[in-house]
């Protein structure tokens, strides 16, 4: 778990700056990078973290192995120069099923997995998220309120679960 704290703590440098690129702010190929480095680093994190030297969280991994590619094709997209963004939307919406079904399973508890209420929302976040990212990807939902999504859910599913684990050992509920 506290890696994937420190992964936690920087997906942010990816999901922010792709907020302030949705909102005009800043460039593609500087924030294509970034969120390339992001993928792959939460990748590699998640390798980690299923291995027996850190516990062998496999269940915690499956999510961060799922967003970190979802991570690695908007890197691709955004360097590139992708114009048919909707490649990346269908990687998205298999990523909120993914996501959904880590919701529910935290929100109800397996003899494996124990029930987490905070957990249970924060993948309630990332399927709404990655649900926002596909649609945006057909026109269906704007670029601008996805933006303000993610920057929400930065501190929401992020910064306030980790930083509070971290510092108190616990979730904030």
């Amino acid at each position: 778990m506290p890696l994937t704290l420190a992964i936690l703590i920087f997906i942010a440098i990816m999901w922010i700056p792709v907020a302030l690129l949705f909102l005009g702010k800043g460039e593609a190929k500087g924030t294509g990078f970034a969120t390339g480095v992001v993928g792959i680093l939460v990748v590699l994190g998640a390798l980690v973290e299923a291995t027996p030297l850190f516990q062998q969280d496999v269940f915690g991994s499956g999510l961060l192995f799922a967003h970190g590619i979802l991570y690695i094709v908007v890197s691709y997209a955004l360097l590139t120069g992708l114009s048919d963004m909707r490649s990346v939307g269908n990687v998205s919406l298999t990523v909120a099923i993914i996501s959904f079904i880590y919701t529910v399973v935290y929100t109800t508890g397996t003899a494996l997995v124990p029930a987490s209420p905070y957990l249970a929302m924060m993948c309630a976040g990332y399927t709404v998220l990655t649900l926002e990212v596909w649609l945006n990807s057909y026109g269906k939902f704007s670029a601008k309120y996805l933006a303000y999504s993610l920057i929400i859910w930065a501190f929401i599913g992020l910064w306030i679960p980790a930083f509070s684990v971290l510092t108190t050992g616990e979730f904030p509920f």
